[in-house]
């Protein structure tokens, strides 16, 4: 069983480029996947993006929350910009209190990846009601509870890949 990120000893190996850019992909094909309208399905780029912009801020920010909001737009055939301006500014948010976050162990650190969410889903809203749409309901909302519960298990799931092995090699010093 793998120990959480806060009380693990393990040391993890840097990110490689191409796996951020797979999960983000990964994430931008299920966002794009058929499903209606489910109320509590999670906006899996909204999630992912925070991930790394959490763990890895140097290399995921706002332009690829700004990439990554531009094709959800034309995906969505939604108004032009309203996933861009949601995802950068949760971009620029958890970037800047990524610090913080990972202080705390996986359950807080989804308490704190909540309000995130929801700021970027008020700011769709927001956006897609200036120009006209109604009211989605309470229910809209409850997508940003699904992915902060999804937080736990998504960080093991993209952490997998750092986790060094634990067999010790003698040729090697560390």
């Amino acid at each position: 069983m793998i120990q959480p990120t806060h009380s693990s000893n393990r040391i993890l190996l840097p990110v490689r480029g191409w796996f951020i850019f797979l999960t983000l992909f990964v994430a931008l094909f299920l966002n794009m996947i058929p499903v209606g309208r489910l109320p509590g399905l999670p906006d899996f780029v909204a999630l992912t993006l925070a991930f790394w912009c959490v763990r890895e801020p140097f290399k995921v920010g706002m332009g690829a929350a700004f990439l990554l909001g531009i094709a959800m737009d034309v995906a969505n055939a939604s108004v032009m910009g309203q996933h861009s301006l949601a995802y950068v500014l949760l971009g620029f948010a958890a970037s800047g209190l990524s610090r913080r976050i990972l202080w705390f162990p996986l359950s807080q650190q989804a308490l704190h990846i909540l309000p995130l969410l929801l700021g970027a889903q008020l700011v769709m809203l927001a956006t897609r009601m200036i120009g006209g749409a109604e009211f989605p309901g309470v229910l809209y909302f409850f997508s940003s509870l699904a992915a902060s519960l999804l937080w736990y298990p998504l960080t093991y799931l993209l952490l997998l890949p750092q986790f060094q092995s634990m067999e010790k090699d003698d040729n090697r010093p560390i």
